[in-house]
């Protein structure tokens, strides 16, 4: 009988395990402190992936020198490691959420905000910086700021002078939803009154702000009367980031992360610090196999994994041998399975899902060497797909395609666009598009 765990972990914390692992690595935030330090705001977006879509100097002439001394204080306490280590992200492998526009902060008229690729053209997990002022949509899928998803009312988790504020505000208790709620609605200009909460997916509930007077703290409960869901459409709604807990906190909770592998702010802010990592021994052989009777052992040697038991000669005829199909040794047969599908695969892959190339090649350069050829397979198709997807990415940033050749509508290749369905569609037309017995293969 196979043996159950009582307390299974749940697959969110896993994921959020390998965000944490993965997606913010300590050599970014080293960098970007460093560059943050000495003032270079720019140089510390480049450091995390983050593309600045500012012109100052136009922003100047639009809105004014009050505004850009505003917006470049913003800039300058900007932490875009930390920004990246709270964005939002989706299962099951804990990408960044696509296609989001986060407001950061807001100067009247014009908002800074932090946006998302699209998901065909994640690659490189990179963000972009942008001063959201026209409501005329560009070529990004969602360019208008998010109601569910706004850190303008949460600075501590992206503003390096703000970053104390953490501890006050990780809990996801509805006690804590009023003073979240006074917040939102002090920002939308209203004292007190109605907003909404998103409880789960395509569930959400409505709640009142009330105080007897300004001399009370508000408290929340829930509307008396029913609302038209049009009303109910256009309340204020409270941000994620007020309603969920902080998951650095579960993690912490359940034993998943070690506090030195926090972020160094969330882990002040939190009270976790603890001692730094252990400098790490040196890795000695990493494979040991067994080859004709023998243990001989396979370790990196000029560069190049290679069966360092076996004398060069002998080596090159047993290359020879397998090159005209016979059997090999079993050290190089061991090394030839570890260049195609190494161990260390799963990690690599993560890696690139998170943008973090230079990792993954560090790892691999590791494992392999620097010298090392990959041949055809899992770990050289991983590689051949990010560069693959980068060159999407390139093309969505530099607005030659709006969309993926399948997107539909919107595909700038005509034999794949689909027709949307209007007032002037043919009845014929409409009635194939919306029948749900119509059929959904070719098949006659």
């Amino acid at each position: 009988m196979a043996l159950q765990l009582a307390n299974p972990i749940p697959p969110r914390l896993l994921m959020w395990q390998r965000v944490r692992l993965y997606a913010v690595p300590p050599s970014m935030i080293e960098i970007v402190s460093a560059r943050r330090a000495v003032g270079d705001w720019a140089g510390a977006c480049a450091a995390a992936r983050v593309d600045v879509d500012l012109d100052l100097r136009a922003v100047r002439d639009r809105h004014g020198t009050e505004l850009v001394r505003c917006l470049r204080a913003d800039l300058r306490r900007l932490a875009p490691d930390l920004l990246r280590w709270h964005m939002p992200r989706i299962q099951p492998d804990g990408r960044l959420r696509p296609g989001l526009t986060v407001a950061l902060s807001r100067y009247g008229a014009a908002t800074l905000v932090v946006r998302t690729p699209p998901a065909w053209a994640d690659a490189g997990q990179r963000m972009s910086l942008a001063l959201w002022d026209d409501p005329a949509p560009r070529h990004h899928p969602h360019p208008h700021p998010s109601r569910r998803f706004r850190l303008d009312l949460h600075r501590h988790l992206w503003d390096s002078t703000r970053y104390g504020d953490l501890s006050a505000r990780c809990g996801a208790d509805s006690g804590s939803w009023a003073a979240e709620a006074e917040l939102l609605l002090a920002a939308e200009g209203q004292p007190y009154g109605p907003f909404t909460v998103r409880l789960g997916r395509r569930r959400q509930s409505v709640f009142e702000l009330v105080a007897p007077d300004n001399s009370h703290v508000p408290t929340l409960r829930p509307l008396r009367e029913p609302m038209p869901a049009q009303e109910i459409a256009v309340l204020p709604q409270l941000p994620e980031a007020s309603t969920r807990l902080l998951p650095d906190l579960e993690l912490l909770q359940a034993s998943l992360i070690a506090p030195e592998n926090l972020h160094p702010m969330v882990a002040a802010a939190l009270g976790a610090e603890g001692p730094g990592p252990a400098a790490g021994s040196k890795a000695g052989d990493p494979n040991r196999v067994e080859c004709r009777g023998e243990i001989h052992r396979i370790a990196l040697r000029d560069g190049v994994l290679a069966a360092v038991d076996h004398d060069p000669v002998q080596l090159r005829r047993e290359g020879l041998l397998i090159a005209l199909g016979g059997p090999g040794l079993p050290c190089l047969q061991a090394i030839d399975d570890i260049q195609r599908d190494p161990d260390a695969l799963p990690a690599i892959r993560d890696r690139i899902r998170h943008g973090d190339v230079v990792g993954a090649l560090n790892v691999i350069e590791g494992l392999l060497g620097p010298r090392a050829i990959l041949y055809d397979g899992p770990l050289r198709q991983e590689l051949e797909s990010a560069a693959a997807r980068r060159i999407d990415h390139g093309r969505f940033r530099s607005g030659l395609i709006s969309s993926h050749r399948a997107a539909g509508a919107d595909s700038p290749d005509p034999e794949l666009r689909r027709p949307r369905i209007g007032r002037r569609t043919p009845a014929l037309v409409r009635s194939k598009r919306s029948s749900r017995a119509r059929r959904r293969t070719g098949m006659a």
